[in-house]
């Protein structure tokens, strides 16, 4: 028993490997297993788990995971050989995974990855841009051992030290309407035995354990007791050892690794000062202990209405944070709109009126400094009173816009695809920060924020994403302090039927199925788990002893660690004018119904009829404008009258020939000689706005959400979402700007605001 602080903690026992050694052939017919397909359809709901059985496999008996990496590193090669860009990216993922977790790599093995990677700068995106990633990641892990392991659980297990002061938190948020009874339940149980390790409570002093014993295994190597190791540790207190191990291991990292031999002999040293004293009965080296990446720690949350996004993410930062920064003692957590960060500004009550000549006496001696005033060129201003001096004032840091602007990427290409056209209809993918004039901040912490379920909760999270930008568009306060990252589990609903329809009618998952068209990783990974969500978070666990085996929250942290490309999907802003010519604003993601309920509420049978009638004239009148989008960029306004029971709008494609970043406009029930022309009417537009004729009214609803619909619709204009960022930039450039408004920062900046959705490769051509 050791005590720390005053804290006592035991090392938990070394750990028995129970689980055998997995021969090479069986690795490479369980790699073969999970990797993608041209022919994949259904079978790919099985390739999820069976990812997750292989890392399984190597995460309890480090042998086996070294012999998974040799077996990556020949199929990579191969792949190579026979240019199978298929397979390579999901090889790459892989293998970078199991090298985290594998006690011990031989510098050999380094060499040959790091090749790989080194050779992806050739081909094209988005494999240059994951190659050079991942280039980047071996380098440093060749050059320090350890180094992503241990960077990773004190980043995301919040472990308190002094020279790694990164920090994550994982929010799941769930759609109360998919996410129902068992499911929620289960779901919630998922997580929570994840978080504790089971039934046993992993305590911040075993993560550090398993970082100075997976740490000085890597570097050591053979030359490692494990076994001596792990009693040394229980032996004594362990956070000042790992204290030790984070300052050698970042000290080596900043200096590029150059000096190895200096990181090996201290990091001997250290072995030798924590094994002094055991006795072990067996000789030196020996097998490695496993030391299992833990998950990330993750809150659960149900998106109902009185969740607010904001204010969680300022609840975390709050709390974590080492900055110093506070709010307001009278301020609860519903006043947080209101709140008053110290480091922006500091209400101090004072009696100085900053002029030297009002300083009491005995203030104002030549022995007090103060930073003396620039001094003008000008005659006039040559010299100045003393008495009437001011003290040198407070630098001003970088305003609202730079800040948020170096968080979008840059609306320009520099490939020369796009040029300076301000709407593009090929969609944006891969990390911004190649693409943004701007480098973004250093920030010590990562919110990464795991949406679950269908459109609809994806349109609940652009709405929150553009009131939050809006929000520190007037004052900062996230955004100098946490990234934020976005994932999405498309998870279907079960059918609903309506009352007035004999068929039920599921939400479907358009941005899931999209993305799992555009990355076949994330396919067989991420969609494949929302499609067997349902069942798994309902079964009961076969032995009552053992706890069911989080397969969930481990499939999503590896969705978490693993996916580093987003792809940009773009928000559309709806103004709405009703019909007592009221004005609401708000915004969409996927899908835009309009319905003219006069009309849409008669049977199908009786409308046949009435076309017939009515010389093939059915629908509500209604004028439709928008703006033509083509793949010139030379977009042309367009306007005339339509007929049509109802509208609907999409933004993301249902094909893949069809794969542009645009709204698609489709009208209903139109004219028969308008369907001889053309059978489906569909307009590809950018802007598009729709009025109603003849005292008509329209009911409108934002992305497939009935907590979205607005009745009495008089009118409807949709257009691109303006970022905050860049309408604040723009009013401060009319007040001091002449002649050009496109002059200053407005020309570099983005005007869009795009959702970007991490994945595993972005999107595959």
């Amino acid at each position: 028993m050791a005590h720390c602080h005053g804290l006592s903690w035991q090392s938990p026992e070394p750990k028995a490997t129970n689980y055998p050694i997995v021969p090479e052939k069986e690795l490479y017919r369980s790699l073969q297993a999970i990797l993608p397909k041209e022919t994949d359809l259904q079978d790919t709901l099985n390739r999820g788990m069976l990812r997750w059985t292989l890392h399984q496999k190597v995460k309890n008996n480090p042998a086996n995971s070294l012999s998974l990496v040799w077996v990556l590193v020949k199929e990579l090669e191969k792949a190579e050989r026979f240019d199978n860009r298929g397979i390579i990216l999901p090889l790459l993922h892989t293998i970078m995974y199991a090298i985290v977790q594998t006690a011990h790599i031989p510098d050999e093995l380094y060499k040959r990855v790091y090749d790989i990677c080194k050779r992806l700068l050739i081909l094209p995106h988005p494999y240059c841009a994951i190659g050079l990633s991942y280039t980047r990641q071996i380098k440093a892990e060749r050059s320090v051992p350890g180094l992503r392991y241990q960077r990773m659980v004190v980043a995301e297990q919040g472990l308190k030290n002094d020279y790694y002061p990164c920090q994550e938190r994982v929010f799941v948020l769930a759609d109360p309407d998919v996410f129902t009874g068992a499911m929620a339940e289960g779901l919630k149980r998922d997580i929570k035995a994840s978080n504790s390790e089971y039934e046993d409570f992993v305590s911040p002093y075993d993560h550090m354990c398993s970082v100075v014993q997976h740490t000085l295994q890597a570097v050591l190597g053979e030359e490692c007791n494990a076994a001596e190791l792990a009693r040394g540790l229980q032996a004594t207190c362990v956070e000042p050892h790992f204290q030790e191990v984070l300052a050698t291991v970042e000290q080596s990292a900043e200096a590029g690794g150059r000096d190895r031999g200096l990181l090996s002999s201290r990091l001997q040293q250290l072995y030798d000062k924590i094994v002094t004293g055991v006795k072990s009965e067996c000789v030196s080296g020996g097998s490695l202990h496993d030391c299992p990446l833990p998950n990330p720690e993750m809150s659960f949350h149900m998106w109902t209405n009185d969740f607010d996004l904001w204010r969680e993410l300022g609840r975390w930062l709050r709390s974590s944070s080492t900055d110093h920064f506070s709010l307001s003692q009278d301020q609860d957590d519903g006043d947080m709109d209101e709140m008053r960060v110290s480091e922006a500004r500091h209400s101090v009550l004072s009696n100085d009126s900053g002029i030297v000549g009002d300083l009491p006496p005995g203030l104002d001696s030549p022995n007090m400094s103060f930073p003396e005033p620039p001094v003008s060129s000008t005659p006039a201003f040559g010299k100045r009173d003393s008495k009437l001096s001011r003290r040198g004032g407070m630098k001003m840091k970088p305003t609202h816009p730079i800040v948020l602007m170096q968080e979008t990427p840059d609306s320009r290409e520099r490939n020369g695809r796009r040029g300076s056209l301000p709407f593009s209809l090929q969609r944006r993918t891969g990390n911004g920060a190649t693409q943004n004039p701007f480098p973004k901040m250093q920030r010590n912490s990562t919110a990464r924020i795991v949406v679950m379920g269908d459109d609809r909760v994806l349109g609940r999270l652009a709405e929150a994403y553009y009131y939050l930008r809006k929000r520190e568009a007037r004052r900062l306060f996230l955004t100098v302090r946490a990234n934020l990252q976005f994932y999405y589990i498309p998870v279907c609903s079960a059918p609903v039927s309506h009352d007035n329809k004999h068929q039920s009618v599921r939400i479907p998952c358009t941005v899931g199925s999209y993305l799992g068209r555009a990355d076949p990783w994330y396919n067989c990974n991420v969609k494949s788990l929302g499609a067997t969500l349902p069942q798994l978070t309902t079964m009961q666990p076969t032995t009552l002893g053992k706890p069911k085996e989080p397969f969930v929250s481990d499939a999503i942290s590896y969705y978490l660690r693993a996916g580093q490309q987003p792809v940009y999907f773009t928000i559309y802003s709806v103004k709405i004018i009703c019909t007592s010519n009221s004005l609401v604003e708000d915004v969409f993601l996927t899908h835009v119904e309009l319905v003219f309920p006069d009309f849409h509420l008669i049977p199908k049978s009786l409308r046949e009829k009435q076309r017939k009638s009515a010389g093939d004239m059915c629908g509500a009148v209604a004028t439709l404008c928008y703006k033509e989008a083509k793949l010139s960029g030379r977009d042309t306004n367009r306007a005339m009258p339509v007929r049509t029971s109802a509208v609907q709008i999409d933004a993301i494609p249902a094909k893949d020939d069809e794969d542009v970043n645009c709204l698609t406009v489709t009208l209903k029930d139109q004219p028969a000689k308008t369907k001889n022309i053309s059978p489906n009417p569909k307009i590809r537009t950018s802007e598009v706005k729709i009025c109603a004729m003849g005292g008509q009214s329209i009911t409108v609803t934002l992305d497939r959400d009935c907590r979205r619909t607005y009745k009495h619709v008089q009118s409807i204009e949709i257009f691109p979402c303006v970022d905050p960022s860049y309408s604040v930039q723009k009013t401060f450039q009319s007040k001091v700007a002449v002649g050009d408004e496109k002059s200053g920062l407005s020309k570099y900046m983005n005007k869009g605001l795009p959702l970007p959705i991490n994945t595993f490769s972005g999107i595959i051509s």
